[in-house]
Parts: C-alpha cells; structure tokens; sequence
C-alpha cells in the first residue's frame, strides 16, 4: 500500500475529531532515533497551534508517557501499540511522519522522516488555515540536520 497522497480522504482515527479545523498527525515510535530528534518540534506545534496535532506512538501508553517527558513533545498522543491498525490505514511505510489533514477530511499536507522543510510546510498550512502567525518549528540555528531518514 502506498502512502497517502494530498488530496486522500484521511482514515479515522480513534479519539481524533476532524471537521473542526486541521488536525495534525505525528505518527512515531519510541525507540526512533529520528523520531527523538523531530519530538522537540512538537512543543512549537503545541505552543502555536494549540490542540491542533495529536501524536500516534506505535508503542504502548506507557513507553508514550514516558517519551512525551524526556521530549518535552507536550502533544497529546493515542497509542497504536502492535497491530499497528492506525498507522496501517495510513499506509505509514517509515516513522516518523507527519500528515495534515483539513476540515474536509482530507490531506493537505504528508512528511515522512525529518524533513525541516517539509515540517515547517506543515506549519506555514496550519498557520494559514487556523489564522495564525505563520512560524517557523526548525531553524538551521536548532542543532537539527536539515534532513534525516525515519
């Protein structure tokens, strides 16, 4: 199965409303090295758009719990521990990626491994479509790689 493109209809996932702006997708597993890296860009997301991005760990609540602390990420996360049913509707072939998925149910925005770019791609969408102040979650000041495979 490929990937979800832009325009797909995003699958449902447990807990997570659509339809009442855009809604984030931070799919990722604790043992990720990747994953460790792009957390922290997780406590902007938070910070400039709060609510709007829910983290899926594919690892139980508890490993979750203890991540979102040593990470500072601040995002609420829903665990797909094995089995994998959420990360599997949304084709996630690697982890860490992100989705951004519009009022309509769609995807308007998909980034899979750390990509500076293409995070802060999805922050430019979030900020336009929320009404915020468009923001910046990586800088090449922030000690991250510009671009480093999940």
């Amino acid at each position: 199965m490929s990937p979800l493109q832009v325009g797909d209809p995003a699958p449902h996932v447990p807990g997570v409303p659509f339809g009442d702006g855009p809604r984030g997708l931070f799919f990722y597993k604790v043992t990720c090295p990747t994953c460790q890296l792009a957390a922290p860009t997780m406590r902007v997301f938070e910070r400039e758009f709060p609510g709007r991005v829910v983290g899926i760990g594919q690892d139980p609540d508890e490993a979750l719990e203890r991540f979102t602390d040593e990470y500072d990420m601040r995002i609420g996360s829903i665990s797909d521990a094995p089995g994998y049913a959420v990360s599997d509707s949304y084709a996630v072939q690697s982890v860490p990626t992100l989705y951004l998925v519009g009022d309509d149910g769609r995807v308007l925005e998909s980034v899979g491994a750390w990509d500076r770019e293409g995070f802060n791609r999805v922050a430019a969408t979030l900020a336009e479509r929320t009404g915020a102040a468009p923001v910046a979650v990586s800088t090449p000041h922030d000690g991250r790689p510009a671009f480093k495979p999940g």
